[in-house]
């Protein structure tokens, strides 16, 4: 459950994050401090969501591609939703 969360917040996040990478060089580097709060907040968000993937994989015994795929779709715009829903189905399913 956590998991599924964090995914979702992180994703969010990052999208949040690419969104206002334009509005700082709009606004000729005077305002950066969205992107770099967003950055900040996404940063944390991400070792939070790092954990919950390392607690998920230890219980339900992920092979380690699995485990690499699903920390690194955290990193791509719109991949850790793909991630969470491809990961929940397979855990539901108890392929997982």
């Amino acid at each position: 459950m956590i998991y599924r969360v964090m995914a979702n917040v992180v994703g969010v996040g990052l999208v949040l994050l690419f969104a206002s990478l334009p509005y700082r060089y709009w606004t000729a580097h005077y305002h950066r401090e969205p992107t770099a709060a967003i950055g900040f907040v996404h940063g944390i968000l991400y070792m939070v969501l790092l954990v919950s993937i390392a607690n998920l994989a230890f219980r339900r015994r992920f092979p380690i591609h699995w485990i690499i795929y699903v920390a690194l779709a955290g990193t791509i715009p719109f991949l850790s939703f793909v991630a969470e829903r491809a990961v929940t189905a397979r855990v539901r399913d108890g392929r997982l």
